[in-house]
């Protein structure tokens, strides 16, 4: 951030990313900045090594690997900015020397990893393990395995290389999820390597409004995951959870017990992306940042947590390159139906299909605000999904600051430049 004046007016410019780059914004109004705690990232070998010396409620990872005959690593794809790369590295000797090792990329209902994405999530060892690397396809039924159901029902259905390798070492990265509560630990199961009916049945619980950031007890949805968890007792799991910085340093790491390093890693995760805000906004600009701007199925969580800052009535804009477009299609086609918002939430609660929650949710933030949207997306497709859709971010948020004068208030911003990584918290 920095300052400048014209003709005595005092100008705040923020940087605002866009991509791998960043776009400067000139704002004049009363504004606050919300982004992740100025949290610093500590000496990435210590903080992996102490980890793994000091694992929670298990053996060490040497023991763990010397022990198991088979090992599978299950590791995020490009969509988390988790540090797998640096994580395989300290993890390397007992990886090389081991006799049966195998890596599955756990995409959930993603589309498979680019040989870009190879090599952000594998590094340097990408050309060396390639022919262990096996990626997850949730439509393959062929892949999957039934292990049971969860009390609220969830068939779950798992890939085969889980329980044919029994022995898993998990690699997650925790932060908030504007409905599962958080990411990681369960997560990479979860939907991670499940097939796509037990994702939808899972999802299914995200139209709840207790389904939100932060939630555990209570939120349907992590209760679920958290309850399905339980068909895997009979595997070896050792899990490395990974709490990042705004600008993705490695801030903690937990290794150890599933169960208790994700509990540990929330908390970790809750002193870097919880953030107080003064007050709510009438204008919330908020960024879906590298990697998260995958798509704009993805990049709709930024929207989530803006609106937590939003005043009713309000402007809300999403910024998200959406290098890859769409992403899963089925909200799109949901919305651009010419269905009311009322009628968009009947068809979802007549059938709903893995999808339909992103629907639910835009409607609910169109029936709250004005939704804009700066992006690479086609105008058309910005449209369909009920996002007004502006190409220069600097004149979409001037235009913001004049409407909202033209309603009879006086603008106060709130941006968020982590928008998909940052809960603002109301005081």
């Amino acid at each position: 951030m920095n300052i400048k004046t014209n003709q005595g007016e005092i100008i705040i410019i923020i940087k605002i990313p866009y991509g791998q780059e960043y776009i400067d914004l000139d704002v004049t109004i009363p504004h606050e900045i919300i982004a992740p705690a100025s949290a610093k990232a500590g000496n990435e070998s210590e903080i992996i090594a102490q980890a793994l010396e000091f694992p929670i409620g298990m053996e060490s990872f040497a023991t763990f690997s010397r022990k198991s005959d088979k090992l599978l690593v299950l590791v995020n794809d490009a969509t988390r900015p988790t540090p797998t790369s640096k994580v395989l590295k300290e993890l390397y000797p007992f990886l090389r020397d081991h006799p049966d090792v195998k890596f599955l990329i756990a995409t959930g209902a993603h589309r498979g990893p680019t040989e870009d994405e190879l090599r952000y999530i594998f590094g340097d060892l990408l050309d060396e393990f390639r022919g262990r690397i096996h990626v997850h396809d949730a439509l393959k039924d062929e892949d999957m395995v039934f292990l049971g159901r969860s009390s609220n029902g969830t068939e779950m259905y798992l890939n085969r290389l889980i329980t044919e390798t029994k022995n898993v070492l998990v690699i997650g990265s925790v932060e908030p999820h504007y409905f599962a509560g958080y990411t990681g630990g369960r997560k990479s199961f979860l939907p991670g390597v499940a097939a796509y009916r037990t994702i939808e049945m899972n999802h299914m619980h995200a139209l709840s409004e207790k389904a939100a950031p932060l939630a555990l007890k209570g939120n349907p949805v992590a209760e679920d995951m958290e309850d399905a968890m339980k068909v895997l007792k009979d595997l070896h799991i050792f899990s490395i959870q990974t709490v990042l910085t705004a600008d993705h340093g490695l801030y903690a790491m937990v290794a150890g017990d599933l169960k208790l390093s994700f509990e540990l890693a929330v908390e970790k995760a809750n002193e870097v992306f919880c953030t107080p805000c003064r007050r709510r906004g009438n204008i919330v600009l908020t960024v879906a940042p590298y990697p998260m701007d995958i798509d704009l199925y993805q990049s709709q969580k930024a929207l989530e947590n803006g609106k937590l800052a939003l005043e009713k009535d309000g402007i809300i804009i999403l910024v998200s390159k959406c290098r890859d477009g769409i992403g899963d299609d089925t909200f799109l086609k949901l919305l651009c139906c010419d269905r009311t918002s009322e009628e968009v939430m009947q068809k979802i609660a007549e059938e709903y299909k893995l999808g339909y929650h992103k629907a639910a949710r835009i409607v609910q933030t169109g029936m709250h605000a004005q939704m804009w949207a700066v992006s690479d997306l086609d105008a058309r497709i910005l449209e369909m999904a009920r996002l007004k859709p502006h190409t220069n971010l600097q004149e979409t948020f001037d235009i913001a600051i004049t409407t909202t004068r033209a309603k009879g208030k006086e603008p106060y911003a709130v941006i968020l430049p982590q928008g998909s990584l940052t809960v603002p918290l109301i005081k």
